[in-house]
This record gives C-alpha cells, sequence and structure tokens, in this order.
C-alpha cells in the first residue's frame, strides 16, 4: 500500500470530527500548493520572492507611501523583516525612503516610477497563476466556494471578536 502524499494533509485526520479535520487540512493544502506555484513564478520569471511581492503590493495600494511601522503591521512581520527587504527594494531603484515631517526617526517608503512599472507585470502573471489555480472549477462552483468560505470567515470574525472583548 502506498503511503498518502504529504501533500495530501487530509488523508491523516482521525478523529470524531474527521470531516471538519479533513475539511481545514484540504484548504491548508490548496493554500500551500497554490503558494509554492506562485512562489516559483516570482523566483523564476521575476527573481524576486512572495514577501517583497507582498510589500509591493501594499506600497502600490498607497500611491504616498507608508511609514516602515504600517508596512510591519499590514504584513505582519517584524520591522526587522521591513528593514531587510525595503535596503533590497531600494538598492535595486524599486522603492524609496523618504523622511516623515516631525520624526526624524520615521521613514516613509513609496514605490518610485520603476517599482510601480515593476510591480504591475508582476502583479498581471501574479493574477493568472491565480486564476489558473481555479481553472477546474466552473463559474457556478467559484460562486459556492466564495459563498461557503465568506460564510467560515465571517463566523471566524465573530469567534476572534468574543476573544478579543474578553
Amino acid at each position: 500500500m502506498t503511503p498518502p502524499s504529504p501533500l495530501d494533509l487530509e488523508a491523516r485526520a482521525h478523529s470524531e470530527h474527521a470531516h471538519e479535520l479533513r475539511l481545514w487540512l484540504r484548504l491548508l493544502t490548496c493554500s500551500q500548493l497554490i503558494e509554492k506555484r506562485v512562489r516559483a513564478g516570482l523566483r523564476e520569471q521575476f527573481d524576486t520572492t512572495l514577501p517583497r511581492f507582498d510589500l509591493m503590493a501594499q506600497l502600490e495600494r498607497h500611491p504616498d507611501g507608508l511609514k516602515m511601522k504600517e508596512l510591519s503591521h499590514r504584513l505582519m512581520v517584524t520591522g526587522g523583516n521591513i528593514t531587510g527587504i525595503t535596503d533590497q527594494l531600494v538598492n535595486e531603484g524599486l522603492v524609496e525612503r523618504m523622511g516623515v515631517d516631525g520624526d526624524r526617526r520615521a521613514f516613509r517608503v513609496r514605490l518610485t516610477p520603476h517599482g510601480r512599472a515593476s510591480f504591475v507585470e508582476m502583479a498581471q502573471q501574479h493574477e493568472s497563476w491565480i486564476v489558473e489555480a481555479f481553472e477546474g472549477l466552473s463559474p457556478r462552483d467559484l460562486d459556492s466556494l466564495h459563498r461557503l468560505l465568506g460564510k467560515v470567515k465571517q463566523h471566524q470574525l465573530e469567534l476572534n471578536q468574543r476573544i478579543d472583548e474578553e
């Protein structure tokens, strides 16, 4: 008998709530497989990483730039991680640091014109990888999955709010 693939994590669930655990593990597996494809594509086609892409995506949404602390919060990583990635992007001419009026220690980071053009190209390709990931689903399947995951998301938000209030 062939052991289950390490990527088929949902096969490992054994408990009285096996259905819920299998579903959770299937969601996790799908997410990991899609992310693996995106990471490989960014590396192969653009010689960049997903964290660099994510940072540039945040800056693309904020043309005036963001403070380093805001970037750290939005990307849910430490300031040290943001600083290292930002240093690389500055050296490549993709982002620039600017001082913040009234705060000599703070910097605002924004995309340069070259960085914006590079990001647009990466974002278009990223979108095609995501579309490709869901090609096996019909429009009706996509709508159903989106609706059902919306219910899961809403329930989690409610649970998290209760926890935060305690």
